[in-house]
């Protein structure tokens, strides 16, 4: 083995260990003592230096390697730290008689992640209108500049004061729920308040009814509580109530998204609110709303939100900056009924203590001044056009073959197939056209898998968008001439 070569010029002395800098164990550019450490550490583990050995003086092995002796020194007292070596007054630096095993090869474990979709026709892209993000950026400068106590400590688990009265008059004005600041909780998403509130309101083996076709992170989410989910379908109303009864009466909570069901976009039907709200009642259940895309409604009003007309009684409802900023804020909120402030604030505590503190202060003055409501409506123009366009595109270039309903609502459209084709045709065509966006059938859980596309329209060039749709649309075309 080659030894440490001395650092001195003037002739290249070498100590009596078998010292190794050049190897992989040594980081090549740190301080002497980290590396002397790393080579002493090493040759001790694997046996080049025996148990009960002593070790040379820290001055000889100084003079020896042209290391500085305070080097030595602490390159020594980091292995008695580490349990390599023990000081035995008056006699020396010895090798312990039970070292530490050394770690054995790392096996690489291999673990396919999803790919990010990101390409045209990808869903949770956003965009943000370039003079909202010129004010965001000076409210989070000012904030930084006035950088508080309230950063240097654990916060309220339910987030700043300030953002969730701020989250409280926003719901008022856009959503007609009126709910106390005291009610508001801050998350990192939507699937995160989901995690909280399960977590508070459930017990391991409690079912939830889930909307089918539906949102599989929702589905995932809950599974991972321990709760089982019990796929209920819809209908052009929203979640068959009367089905989901006789599925699953004893069900403890339902989690849907009446404003804008997801994936097929209908919003459920007065009617049906009030049905699902009295089985909430009756069953003494929990109903969370997920108010997914409610704020990008083209046509008409939105009805009012299911926590709304509730007055938060039997509702938890959630919502998220994501689409109406940008996902990398990761922050969302929830509105909480307020016999469930408590039990789910403590959740929040044991989960992971309280969101973060940097960011709460300029999505605040967003909301404040006007500058959240202005975007909305800026990027609400370009997502219209862009859905125009990607609908125009998907029907004219599969020769209508493709039943593509134009949303009145939301940042998606779905791409559909006549009922007699198999999901597969989607599936083969997609893979050939190489696009992104999901599969329709991926957001069935029990009922027969639907043939189509779920496509985002949001975030997208213009021209990207509707090259990739064209593509899709012929791959669609070829695939049922094929079949």
């Amino acid at each position: 083995m080659q030894k440490i070569p001395t650092n001195s010029t003037a002739g290249q002395r070498t100590s009596d260990l078998p010292l190794d800098l050049s190897e992989a164990h040594v980081t090549p550019g740190a301080s002497a003592q980290d590396r002397l450490y790393q080579a002493l550490r090493e040759t001790i583990a694997k046996g080049l230096a025996k148990p009960g050995e002593a070790l040379p003086p820290s001055r000889t092995l100084a003079r020896q390697t042209g290391f500085r002796r305070n080097a030595v020194i602490n390159a020594y007292e980091r292995l008695i730290a580490d349990g390599f070596v023990i000081a035995r007054v008056g006699s020396g630096t010895f090798v312990a008689p039970r070292i530490p095993q050394p770690a054995a090869a790392a096996r690489k474990t291999k673990f396919a992640v999803e790919r990010l979709q990101t390409g045209a026709l990808a869903l949770g892209c956003t965009h943000i209108d370039s003079r909202a993000l010129r004010r965001f950026r000076s409210f989070v400068g000012r904030r930084m500049r006035a950088f508080g106590a309230e950063h240097l400590h654990y916060g309220d688990p339910r987030g700043s004061g300030e953002l969730r009265a701020a989250i409280a008059d926003h719901l008022l004005t856009a959503r007609g729920l009126r709910c106390d600041p005291e009610q508001i909780m801050l998350t990192t998403g939507t699937q995160h308040g989901l995690r909280i509130v399960l977590s508070a309101i459930l017990r391991a083996g409690d079912r939830v009814w889930c909307e089918d076709p539906g949102y599989p992170a929702a589905h995932n989410a809950i599974t991972h509580c321990g709760a089982r989910p019990v796929s209920v379908p819809v209908d052009k109303s929203g979640i068959v109530v009367t089905r989901g009864r006789a599925t699953a009466p004893d069900a403890r909570a339902a989690y849907v998204m009446p404003s804008h069901q997801f994936p097929l976009g209908m919003q459920m039907s007065m009617p049906r609110r009030l049905e699902l709200l009295d089985w909430a009642k009756d069953a003494n259940a929990w109903i969370v709303e997920d108010d997914y895309d409610s704020e990008f409604r083209y046509d008409g009003a939105p009805l009012l939100s299911l926590a709304g007309i509730d007055h938060l009684r039997r509702v938890i409802y959630m919502g998220t900056f994501a689409k109406t900023l940008f996902p990398g804020l990761r922050i969302g909120y929830c509105a909480l009924p307020e016999a469930l402030i408590a039990p789910v604030t403590k959740a929040r505590t044991a989960i992971d203590r309280f969101p973060s503190t940097l960011m709460e202060g300029a999505i605040a003055d967003m909301l404040n001044s006007g500058a959240f409501s202005a975007n909305v409506r800026k990027v609400r123009g370009i997502y219209r056009e862009a859905r125009d366009a990607l609908a125009r595109t998907l029907s004219e270039a599969s020769e209508g073959r493709l039943q593509v309903p134009v949303p009145s609502q939301g940042l998606h459209l779905v791409a559909r197939f006549g009922p007699a084709v198999d999901a597969a045709v989607a599936a083969r065509a997609k893979a050939r056209a190489g696009v992104d966006g999901w599969l329709l059938a991926d957001t069935c859980f029990r009922i027969r898998p639907m043939a189509g596309y779920v496509l985002g329209f949001a975030g997208h060039p213009l021209d990207q968008m509707v090259d990739a749709a064209d593509k899709l649309a012929k791959a669609s075309l070829a695939a049922l001439r094929k079949r």
